[in-house]
């Protein structure tokens, strides 16, 4: 029945840009990284991401992400500039505790700016961690 099924809460994994320097093209950009901030790791990561606003989309991109360890990051994907006038739609699945988890996460346009950054304590630079 419907009140059998379980439906675990993702917490403490969490998706963010970041404004960081890139050495190769000596030039500010805005990259997408996942942060497990559980105490066990995170396995076979999945992360599915998309920008959208009305009738304009982007491509759908996978990314998979494998294993993250606890207390630890990773890159997702680079983000370009017209990108941030649109929505941007991530979706996160993993498995851990033996159990699937799912989270969205979603970044509104336009939200993306160098006057919404934030310092994020586990990376050591400065991002923008998603509205809710």
């Amino acid at each position: 029945m419907k009140k059998d099924i379980e439906i675990p809460v993702a917490k403490d994994v969490h998706v963010l840009v970041i404004r960081e320097w890139n050495d190769e093209f000596l030039s500010k950009e805005w990259n997408v990284y996942l942060i497990n901030n559980r105490s066990d790791a995170i396995e076979m990561t999945i992360v599915v991401s998309k920008g959208f606003d009305g009738d304009k989309k982007t491509s759908t991109m996978r990314h998979g992400i494998g294993i993250v360890e606890a207390k630890s990051f990773k890159k997702i994907e680079f983000l370009q500039e017209e990108l941030l006038a649109l929505n941007n739609e991530f979706f996160v699945t993993f498995f851990a505790e033996n159990k699937l988890f799912e989270k969205r996460f979603l970044f509104p346009k336009n939200s993306i700016t160098e006057n919404s950054l934030t310092a994020i304590p586990m990376i050591e630079k400065d991002g923008i961690l998603p509205e809710g």
